[in-house]
């Protein structure tokens, strides 16, 4: 076969300005072109040898050796060679040893420009997915923006630009309908690795914290931190609950997330297309906070129990609907919004509590 060495400098150049301009070291990239080389040796020579290729790291040159065991025998010319030959390449070989004789395949040169060129490609495209996994992942707990590239009932696939936002069923709104083109907002929940090690945005528009970061966003009291978003609760599509505190006493922390006229928080209810947002005060005092927790229903006493985390409360008769709220909404977000166990009683019922438990204890007096 004819001799021919691959020196290419200008390949080391090249992967010398890839290390400065993407951090991906030159180390690396040659050793993945010479486990490529490799394969492609053995692809495209129908070798069954066992062969090893190195790039000499200053000039390019590729050099392809066959690895041979030597034995007393040689039986397979491929993968053995016979100690009587072996010593005329080495006088110190023993029998076990492996020797590496350099081969010249012909037009190796070729292939291994084409290989390396691939090997190159393939790894940049590692190194942006990777650069762009990093971007996304510290945006973890974000907002962003994007175009509605596909929409049915199960999963919305967003443009983000530089990658693909999905968003679960469990992280749509159940009220709004989406269709392709939109642009949509959603919370960055988690980045995974998809198909291939393509990095995926994983999008909600369902969790609380979609809500406390819209809230952030347009009220820059919150975003600057002299207003403090202590608790969110919330039922998608259909109303939050939003507990706020400000350190400040000269500031109106409900006053100031609503704005005048509720401009402000009109702003939030427009991008959750209608969704009623209900600001309270939060309190240190848990019989204050509940109470506010279940406006807009008045709230007539709070019986607590600190350790269980149990709350009785009262209302008048005409404010018992109010305080439990269709489906029990009121006050299961008012639960989850203080995270107390919360008993809400009209005061006819309480009444009828206190008679009944007087009677058991009268009976008990007299048993």
């Amino acid at each position: 076969m004819k001799e021919q060495a691959i020196d290419n400098k200008e390949l080391i150049l090249a992967l010398e300005e890839l290390e400065n301009e993407k951090g991906i070291k030159k180390e690396y990239l040659l050793e993945s072109i010479e486990t490529a080389l490799v394969t492609a040796y053995k692809r495209n020579f129908d070798s069954l040898e066992n062969v090893k290729v190195e790039m000499d790291k200053k000039t390019g040159a590729t050099h392809v050796y066959s690895l041979k065991e030597v034995m007393e025998n040689a039986n397979d010319e491929a993968t053995e060679i016979s100690i009587k030959k072996a010593r005329k390449i080495n006088p110190n070989l023993q029998e076990g040893d492996i020797v590496e004789i350099e081969i010249k395949p012909r037009d190796f040169g070729r292939i291994a420009a084409q290989t390396a060129k691939q090997v190159i490609i393939q790894k940049l495209r590692e190194a942006e997915r990777e650069i762009i996994y990093t971007e996304f992942n510290e945006r973890k707990g974000e907002i962003v923006s994007g175009l509605i590239q596909k929409a049915d009932r199960n999963i919305v696939v967003m443009d983000l630009g530089k990658l693909e936002g999905i968003m679960l069923a469990k992280e749509q709104i159940p009220t709004e309908k989406y269709h392709v083109n939109d642009k949509i907002k959603g919370y960055v929940l988690d980045v995974e690795r998809g198909v291939k090690g393509a990095p995926q945005v994983m999008v909600s528009r369902s969790h609380p914290d979609f809500v406390r970061k819209l809230l952030e966003l347009e009220i820059p009291e919150i975003y600057e931190g002299v207003i403090e978003i202590k608790s969110v609760s919330r039922d998608p599509g259909y109303r939050s609950k939003v507990a706020v505190y400000s350190p400040d006493p000269n500031i109106d922390p409900v006053g100031s997330c609503v704005g005048q006229k509720g401009v402000r928080i009109q702003n939030v209810i427009n991008e959750l297309n209608g969704e009623k947002i209900d600001v309270i005060e939060w309190n240190e005092d848990p019989s204050i906070y509940i109470a506010a927790s279940l406006l807009p229903a008045q709230i007539l006493a709070v019986d607590i129990k600190q350790e269980e985390k149990f709350a009785q409360v009262i209302v008048s008769d005409d404010q018992l609907s109010l305080a439990i709220g269709k489906s029990g909404q009121n006050a299961r977000l008012a639960a989850r919004l203080t995270d107390w166990k919360i008993d809400i009683k009209s005061e006819t019922q309480f009444r009828q509590m206190l008679m009944k438990t007087q009677e058991e204890n009268t009976t008990k007096e007299i048993e």
